[in-house]
Formats: structure tokens, sequence, C-alpha cells
């Protein structure tokens, strides 16, 4: 076989494109002995590949290898499962620690009062609460025009009873024509 066609052919095997074939025809040629320079390199490679072949078939490879794999990605899982777990509990166990200190830093706290004087602390709450009644008083004040919303209130209702009856008397006719149509459908 001739370079040209040894690396053309290494060509589609490293890209994943050769054929089974052609695999055997790369392996043929480096276990012939009669190697190109420019391609010895990769005798050995395919060497071990034709040694690991006729130790075990091709599907024990494959199987090894993807177990291999399986593996190691459960052992990554694994690792970074329990580091989370570890950093979590540090995490954890510091904002514990932290906000005991902070609570019983806040309970060591003498309270401290607004005013030092009694005295000051009366007349500030009386203002306060005069300026509260203020307003209270003031919105009460808008409420005394309530009664004269009750009075144009009733003199409403007593003109309108008796429209209010005649619907009334209406409904009682629709029930009235209702339950004879059902007196009806029922014969």
């Amino acid at each position: 076989m001739e370079t040209k066609e040894v690396k053309y052919l290494l060509q589609r095997y490293f890209n994943g494109e050769s054929t089974e074939a052609e695999e055997r025809r790369l392996e043929e040629y480096f276990q012939a002995g009669n190697i190109a320079e420019e391609v010895a390199e990769y005798a050995e490679f395919f060497g071990g590949i034709s040694e690991l072949a006729s130790v075990a078939g091709e599907e024990t490879i494959e199987e090894d290898v993807m177990d291999f794999i399986l593996e190691n990605e459960h052992q990554e899982k694994t690792k970074y499962r329990s580091m989370w777990k570890m950093v979590t509990g540090i995490a954890a166990s510091i904002i514990i620690v932290l906000g005991s200190f902070l609570v019983y830093q806040e309970q060591q706290k003498p309270f401290d009062d607004t005013f030092k004087n009694p005295d000051e602390a009366y007349a500030y709450a009386t203002q306060t609460l005069g300026f509260i009644s203020g307003k209270y008083n003031k919105g009460l004040a808008e409420l005394s025009n309530f009664d004269k919303l009750k009075k144009a209130n009733k003199s409403i209702k007593k003109s309108t009873e008796p429209v209010i009856e005649f619907y009334k008397g209406v409904e009682s006719l629709n029930q009235v024509k209702q339950d004879q149509h059902s007196e009806i459908d029922s014969l």
C-alpha cells in the first residue's frame, strides 16, 4: 500500500469515517512491518489495538470503556455531592452562630428612653394626642351630614315604593305563569 493511501485511510480513521474494511487494511499494513517513516508513529497505536482485540472481543472492550466512563462519572457526582453537603453544612452553622451572637448582643443592650425627663415625655404625649383628637373630631364633623342624607333617602324610598310593588306583582305573575306551564308539560 502506498504512503499516500495510508495517510488518507488514517485521516478517515481519526475522523471516525472509516469502514471496517479500511480499518482492517490499516491494521494489516502496520502489522506487515514494511512501514513508511512518515506514518511510523502510528505503528505502536495500531499494534496495541490489534493486541487488545486479540485478547478480548471488540464488544468487551467497548463495554469496559463504557463501564470505566460511567464509574468515573458516578465518582465525580458523588464527590461534588459530598462537597456540596459539607459546604452547605458549614454555611448553615455560620449563619446559626452569627444569628445567635446578634440576638445575644441585642438582649444585652439596655433600653434607652426617648426622654430623660418624665415631664417632657408627658408634654409631648399630650401634644400628640391633641393633634390626633383634632383630626378625629374633624372627621366626625363630616359625618353629621350623614343625617341629611338619611332624610333625603327616606323621600326617595317613599317615591319608589309604588314602582317596587309593581315589579313584585309582575314577578308573582311570571311565577304563576311558569307553574302553569310546568303543570301542562307534566300532563
